[in-house]
């Protein structure tokens, strides 16, 4: 007679589940502080076309890290909270730097050292998981090696020259502390006197954006055709020449970089946040920097220079002054909101010109914000509560409205024409440059 096998712990049983899920939840959490701690970048580098890029990226690295938890939940052992280990979010936030050091160096960072080590793991996982019985998670995997492999790509040119030699090789060795991101290679202990740059110096925010080679002002906006490109009265009066309502427009769309810049600075001020609303953010930045190419990629289609375009500086400059729940209350209660009916006579002057593509921007443009302001209301109560803000939510975006206001007063109107009259895009030269009277 044969003895029968001892039965095995019902743990056991999907033991080869569990493991994948670890890995999975791993993976997740890299892409998440990866999209937390990216945009600190955007509002630091000056060229707009990198802007537009890390944009990209982070909503990419969202929707990787939303389906990640979306097939770790179909497994065992994935977890049901959100959280982010320690060991993750130090490294993270030592990519961050400080406001001093150059911001193509810390992008090389990310890109050349913390992006790479994801590529590897998202390797190490197809090798080790079951291509049959892993068969989504497989799928899934074999689309994101190939976002990491366009995104170094397209990352690339722009880090030709930038000596990261020293900050690489910092990072480098916070990484192999961990043995990678899945701990599947040798792990080589961090030396005794290795220094935490971010437990020395917290991040923080710069004073002012950054716009590159590009002319910046206060704002682009005012009363006075001489003096700024979007003359407020001349968006509304329907004498206006529609030429010139489309020219304006394109530059109220490309300057709409402000929102880019602002609006970067809440994730990284938010780390406990749920996942849901950074991916929700993720969208809305997104979102932005296309409505800014818009502008960016037509006004010199329609003759006019970018380097006579300034950009305007003031509500970065504000709002970063301001704490993030109530940058965020400002962006979608009153800038975005109180935004649609301008915008809706905009468009309607422009169909004047039969301009398809100009109505398929501003039709775009419209839908998208009235997602924002959606996220505004699903949100802001969730900011609030993280920033320790109890009051009802119509109150306290009244009560930042006013603050808004006085805060512009103090921190407003710094920044002088970097052109004079003469270089400058302003509403008259738009009234030539169409030849309208």
């Amino acid at each position: 007679m044969t003895t029968a096998a001892p039965a095995r712990p019902a743990a056991g049983r999907t033991t080869a589940v569990s493991e994948m899920a670890r890995l999975l939840r791993l993976l997740f959490e890299v892409e998440r502080e990866f999209l937390r701690t990216v945009t600190t970048l955007i509002y630091r580098v000056g060229e707009p076309e990198l802007k537009y890029l890390l944009c990209q990226h982070a909503w990419e690295s969202a929707g990787h890290a939303r389906f990640l938890r979306e097939r770790g939940r179909e497994l065992s052992s994935f977890g049901t909270t959100e959280s982010v280990r320690d060991s993750f979010r130090r490294i993270f936030n030592e990519a961050t730097g400080t406001c001093t050091q150059d911001p193509l160096v810390l992008t090389a960072g990310f890109y050349q050292i913390l992006k790479p080590a994801l590529l590897s793991a998202y390797r190490h996982y197809l090798k080790v998981t079951d291509p049959l019985a892993d068969w989504p998670s497989k799928k899934l995997v074999e689309e994101f090696i190939a976002d990491e492999d366009r995104h170094a790509r397209e990352i690339a040119p722009y880090l030709v020259g930038i000596d990261a030699r020293e900050w690489s090789l910092h990072l480098t060795q916070a990484l192999d502390d961990l043995g990678g991101w899945l701990g599947q290679e040798t792990r080589l202990p961090l030396a005794a006197n290795y220094g935490w740059q971010h437990a020395q110096t917290p991040f923080s925010h710069p004073a002012t954006c950054n716009r590159g080679k590009y002319p910046t002002c206060s704002s682009a906006f005012s009363q006075d055709p001489t003096e700024t490109p979007i003359v407020r009265s001349w968006l509304v009066d329907p004498k206006t020449d529609a030429r010139v309502i489309r020219l304006m427009v394109y530059v109220w769309l490309m300057l709409e970089m402000d929102a880019v810049d602002y609006l970067a600075t809440v994730f990284v001020d938010t780390p406990n946040a749920p996942f849901d609303l950074h991916h929700d953010m993720a969208r809305h930045l997104w979102d932005e920097s296309r409505h800014s190419q818009f502008g960016f990629r037509q006004l010199p289609k329609l003759g006019v220079d970018l380097m006579t375009v300034e950009h305007s500086l003031d509500l970065y400059n504000i709002l970063v002054q301001m704490p993030p729940h109530e940058r965020y209350a400002m962006m979608t209660m009153e800038f975005e909101a109180g935004s649609f009916p301008t915008k809706a006579l905009v468009m309607d002057r422009v169909r004047e010109l039969n301009d398809f593509e100009a109505d398929t921007l501003l039709a775009f443009d419209r839908n998208d914000e009235q997602n924002h302001v959606r996220y505004g209301h699903r949100w802001l109560p969730e900011i609030m509560a993280l920033c320790g803000e109890t009051r009802p939510t119509d109150q306290f975006v009244k009560a930042t409205q006013a603050k808004f206001k006085e805060f512009a007063v103090i921190h407003g109107n710094r920044t002088p024409h970097a052109l004079p009259p003469e270089r400058r895009l302003t509403g008259e030269k738009i009234l030539r440059l169409v030849g309208a009277t």
